[in-house]
């Protein structure tokens, strides 16, 4: 693309070469542009007519936007802006958004963006089923999704995402309390082969039912999130031992139900726990303990 003609506001001495001289495509957007913070974008493009335009088209091609480069928090007319050319999105990460982030913000986004292979909605609370459905419906190549703290996510929604995304890897469900046992057993039974991390930490409402259908259903699995899940059991557990071999790491912190002795096959394997054997933690405490440090050896 030609950079479009703008004055100059004065004479240019002999020889120098102005910044929008140089070729957009082969200099500027790949070597210059694609350096520069998100932020610092937004005051680019008031400079003139001709950086608003050599902006414009770079922002068309990005293939990753994070809102989190703009800062904590992304007028909804930035937002719009920035978006508004973007037809070849890869990663699209929202989280700043959150407290005003509608379906009428975001599905003409997703519409435009087919190729979109993760997104991150992390918190945005105003969205509903219909969004998560333009989602599924029109990103096929979906591999990792983040809807930590998104209550909205229910059953039904969760039903349509595992039926029209057939690539997801990784799922955060953390906090999506409206979640229960029967929508986790049908995404486990619908994509459990291709699963690789999933979390369903703080619901309460999770239990071993779900964990022991994503155990025979997920053998791919290598990362899972059950912080909080007060149903869960040693049960669950012990068949996720028995059924994922390759689980790399799990964690049960705050599941009041399992015990020691469903964890140790794991933890003989080499899988990442987050809570600390009996025995570690009662040494740990009488290290603590005044009068006993100088006699406890933690390596026992």
């Amino acid at each position: 693309m030609e950079p479009p003609m703008e004055p100059s506001g004065g004479e240019q001495e002999p020889g120098a070469v102005r910044l929008l001289d140089l070729p957009w495509e082969d200099v500027l957007l790949p070597h210059v542009l694609s350096r520069v913070p998100l932020r610092q974008l937004l005051r680019l493009q008031r400079v003139s007519r001709a950086f608003r335009a050599l902006v414009q088209l770079h922002l068309a091609g990005l293939r990753r936007f994070d809102a989190a480069q703009v800062g904590p928090q992304i007028p909804r007319a930035a937002l719009a802006w920035l978006l508004r050319d973007a037809e070849g999105l890869q990663e699209l990460a929202l989280a700043p958004c959150h407290e005003w982030l509608s379906d009428e913000d975001l599905v003409p986004v997703l519409t435009r963006n087919p190729q979109l292979r993760s997104v991150a909605l992390a918190g945005c609370g105003q969205l509903s089923r219909r969004a998560l459905g333009a989602l599924a419906e029109g990103c096929p190549r979906l591999q990792r999704l983040s809807l930590a703290h998104c209550d909205w996510v229910d059953g039904l929604a969760l039903r349509g995402l595992a039926d029209r995304c057939p690539a997801l890897e990784e799922l955060d469900l953390t906090a999506c309390r409206q979640l229960k046992d029967e929508a986790i057993v049908y995404l486990a039974q619908r994509r459990g082969a291709g699963l690789r991390s999933l979390s369903l930490a703080v619901n309460a409402n999770v239990g071993d039912a779900a964990v022991q259908e994503l155990a025979r259903n997920c053998p791919e699995l290598e990362h899972l999130d059950l912080t909080g899940c007060l149903r869960v059991g040693s049960d669950g557990v012990r068949t996720l031992a028995e059924y994922c071999p390759a689980l790399r790491s799990l964690r049960v912190r705050h599941c009041h139900h399992v015990a020691e002795p469903s964890l140790s096959r794991l933890r003989k394997r080499g899988v990442d726990i987050d809570v600390e054997p009996p025995l570690h933690q009662a040494l740990v405490l009488l290290q603590d303990m005044a009068g006993f440090a100088p006699f406890v050896n933690l390596q026992v």
